[in-house]
């Protein structure tokens, strides 16, 4: 005779609800409202009218802008 095998689903914790979906609604100007991000979009914007040569230094500032403003956000 065997022992019994009990049920695998027996002891399993029920998943925690998770939070309803946020709705996110860009502003009709496609602009974050933070002036350092606003400036970043608006030089990729920018940028498309560009040399592929001069388009890489503006698509760097805004990488380094946003970069640097990200991290003054997690300091907070």
């Amino acid at each position: 005779m065997t022992a019994p095998v009990p049920n695998p689903g027996m002891f399993a914790r029920p998943a925690p609800p998770s939070a309803p979906p946020v709705e996110l609604t860009p502003p009709a100007d496609g602009l974050s409202g933070h002036p350092a991000v606003d400036a970043a979009i608006r030089s990729m914007t920018n940028a498309a009218e560009l040399s592929p040569a001069d388009q890489i230094a503006e698509y760097e500032a805004a990488y380094r802008t946003l970069r640097e403003t990200l991290a003054t956000i997690d300091q907070a």
